[in-house]
């Protein structure tokens, strides 16, 4: 028993721990910094002020997590973000494909504790920071409401992931709040007063049909007048979550100061909504609904950005500009929302992409004046106009993981994070990001250390694409669509499709590419004809031009549309060809800085066909050696191994001319990094892609097995020996892939000297 006399006063107890990087901000740019920190050896601390991580992916909030892939919406092929973020995603897809987002609680958790350089503190909110000079922080004062313990943490490096920068804020670095003005860097898409400086805070709900009538009386604080939202005419009785995101308010308020006046506008709204939804006598449809959920804090979009040696800005997006230092990137559309959010006459938001992804410089992501701070999330370094496309989380969580290995770089070498743009320091982060999966557009993996390198590779077999049978569905030309196509250089091959004409008519063919190799907007008609058909079934058309491919890239075997036509699909997938549609143009009405173009999407799956086609000559792009060129994802070509379909047993060699000492073996497998893997609201047809090898083996000279997985579905592997083995030789047997039919794919194959690299 405890028993206590009376005091003049007590003071909190106190806890010290001391690390080598604090991170403030358990959302997921927060959460991928301190994964990949930890993971490199370093001491890290996590410092979250709610009691679930994940940010507003979370339980709390339930936005999807996007990125670069857009919904599959936009032109980012083969875009979805590396690392720790796609660990999550993919795990997520697996162990959760009907998106619960409690389940993604438990996903996103799980990859946190399982690291043992971790120190977790949930619901604990950093409220101060100590300071050792100007411009250096040596630790931060925090409180859990929980458990009443103050918190001191001390360490040499710092980041602040917070969302509204908090340490950032305390520590004095420099920042901003609102919108630039066009003058100060030239962004023709800077907003005028009048549509507004921040974007607002978003709060969602979900029903439920409890399979009865259900009466609902609303709070006396719910908004009553529902015409005081421009768009009420849009709202249904099935949508929900965030798909309701215009729902959204306060870009007009402090969004730091004034969150919790914020909050009660929106729950206003969401229960008049619901109000609206239940007792108008619009919506029949929702006689049995109950309100299941309503999120108890809103999702916050914007509010302070902070100011590193760089600033990104609308120009390096559009652009795509190159950057020496780029160690992640974006590829969201630059997506503004009127400040006055749902009660504002404007549409909700406007977004505009540019042709491809973007890179994100390092100098971004630290302090231009606080020396030992790292900034993460939607505080990066970026004008209004560019947070606009930063700010979205799987975006966020790519540079989090930037700063996570810039971190442990910083605390190994004695550095500090400007240091790390020194080029031999900034040569070495971009490796050791690609080695732990990260993808860098413009870079590809330099690694001296990795012994496949000086291998021969060799393999049972390998695929020549040469033909896609007929036994798919038949596509309506209702719209255009497109056959996306590897090439090396060389002439284009000739490619015949199978089509039904209903009516004898005229059907244009078209050969198309992109502006640059590593982009997939078909903007580029490199040739183009009218093939003249006849009514009748399976009938051949020939795309043949007499056209010359410079370097390797996608070549878009294009059948405009025309209602009489259907065309001939396959069910055959394979690593790295898909076929897309046409789904409109962006066009700006004025000049504001962004490119007009055609977007060509895929359709997802169970859609989302390939052509029945032959192809002539077969192409050939499919060799063993991709497994060593740096690169772990389609780009200008499909990077990967891919054996022959008919290739009962497929294994991939590497060879030494003598023996070396292995102690770990990294490899890369096919996760579909154009799937998009939202975490929430959207159902997915698999938990595994079909690309994906399932079961697989990797032996050594003598046959002996040194590593055996028979449910893969991860990204990447790496296989640590129990004894280093000394051989000439590593076989990796693809046994078994996922999808029916699918050829076994390897990405990437590394093998160390070294458990650690």
């Amino acid at each position: 028993m405890l028993k206590a006399p009376p005091e003049e006063s007590r003071t909190l107890r106190t806890e010290r721990i001391e690390c080598d990087l604090v991170v403030v901000g358990g959302g997921l740019a927060g959460v991928c910094c301190v994964v990949t920190a930890a993971r490199a050896g370093i001491r890290v601390a996590l410092v979250q002020d709610r009691p679930v991580l994940g940010g507003n992916a979370s339980s709390e909030v339930r936005l999807w997590v996007l990125g670069a892939t857009a919904h599959m919406a936009n032109n980012n092929r083969w875009a979805r973000e590396g690392g720790v973020i796609d660990e999550l995603l993919v795990e997520n897809v697996y162990r959760n494909p009907e998106a619960n987002p409690v389940i993604f609680d438990t996903v996103v958790l799980e990859k946190v504790v399982e690291e043992p350089n971790v120190t977790l503190l949930l619901n604990t909110a950093c409220i101060d920071v100590m300071k050792s000079g100007p411009d250096t922080i040596s630790g931060v004062r925090a409180f859990c409401s929980q458990n009443s313990i103050r918190y001191e943490i001390a360490a040499a490096l710092f980041c602040d992931a917070s969302g509204d920068g908090v340490v950032g804020f305390l520590s004095g670095a420099a920042f901003r709040m609102g919108a630039e003005k066009e003058s100060e860097f030239g962004e023709k898409f800077a907003p005028s007063q009048e549509y507004g400086e921040l974007l607002g805070h978003s709060m969602y709900f979900y029903s439920r049909d409890v399979g009865k009538p259900v009466k609902f009386i609303p709070p006396s604080w719910a908004l009553r007048d529902i015409t005081r939202i421009p768009r009420y005419g849009a709202l249904n009785a099935s949508s929900s979550g965030c798909r309701l995101w215009w729902l959204e308010y306060g870009g007009r308020l402090d969004t730091v100061h004034d969150t919790e006046k914020i909050k009660w506008e929106l729950w206003r709204v969401v229960y008049g909504v619901w109000n609206y939804i239940k007792n108008s006598g619009k919506f029949p449809d929702a006689e049995n609904l109950t309100l299941e959920w309503v999120s108890l804090i809103p999702g916050k979009r914007e509010s302070r950005r902070f100011e590193g040696p760089y600033m990104l800005t609308q120009q390096d997006i559009v652009e795509q500009r190159h950057h020496d230092d780029a160690v992640s990137y974006g590829g969201w559309s630059i997506d503004l929302h009127p400040a006055d959010g749902v009660f504002s006459e404007k549409p909700g938001c406007n977004q505009w992409h540019s042709r491809g992804i973007y890179e994100i410089p390092y100098r971004c992501l630290y302090s231009r004046n606080v020396r030992n701070l790292f900034l993460a999330g939607r505080i990066i370094s970026a004008s209004h106009v560019a947070f606009g496309s930063t700010r979205v989380m799987a975006t966020c969580a790519n540079s989090g993981q930037a700063v996570g290995m810039a971190a442990a770089m910083c605390v190994k070498e004695n550095l500090l994070p400007d240091d790390v743009t020194k080029p031999e320091h900034t040569r070495r982060l971009q490796r050791d990001l690609f080695r732990a999966g990260q993808h860098i557009p413009g870079f590809q993996l330099d690694d001296p250390n990795d012994l496949a390198r000086k291998a021969t590779i060799t393999a049972t077999s390998r695929y020549h694409l040469k033909e896609f049978h007929p036994d798919g569905p038949l596509f309506p030309l209702t719209r255009s669509i497109a056959q996306m196509l590897p090439v090396s250089a060389g002439k284009a091959p000739k490619v015949s499709f199978l089509v039904d004409s209903q009516d004898i008519t005229n059907l244009w063919v078209e050969l198309r590419t992109s502006d640059r190799p590593d982009n997939y907007t078909p903007d580029v008609l490199l040739a183009k004809k009218e093939v003249m058909l006849p009514a009748g079934k399976d009938l051949v058309v020939e795309a043949d031009f007499d056209v010359e491919i410079d370097e390797p890239r996608y070549l878009f075997y294009v059948l405009q549309k025309n209602e009489a036509v259907h065309v001939r699909c396959t069910n055959e997938r394979v690593t790295g060809v898909l076929s897309v549609v046409h789904r409109g143009t962006q066009t700006p009405d004025h000049d504001i800085g962004v490119e007009s173009f055609e977007f060509w999407p895929p359709q997802r799956r169970p859609g989302g066909h390939n052509l029945a086609m032959t192809v002539d000559p077969s192409i050939d792009v499919f060799n063993p050696e991709n497994v060593v060129n740096g690169l772990a994802r389609p780009t200008s070509g499909p990077n990967a191994w891919v054996a022959d379909p008919d290739d009962r047993s497929p294994a991939l060699t590497i060879i030494w001319d003598e023996p070396q000492t292995i102690a770990r073996v990294d490899l890369s497998f096919d996760t579909d990094f154009d799937f998009s893997m939202e975490s929430c609201l959207w159902n997915h047809p698999e938990r595994a892609m079909p690309f994906c090898v399932k079961h697989y083996e990797v032996t050594e000279a003598s046959g002996a097995v040194l590593a055996s997985v028979r449910d893969n579905h991860v990204t990447r592997r790496t296989h640590v020996l129990d004894k280093p083995v000394t051989t000439d030789r590593l076989t990796i047997r693809c046994v078994e892939v996922w999808g029916k039919g699918v050829p076994a794919a390897v990405f990437e194959v590394r093998a160390y000297e070294a458990a650690e690299v």
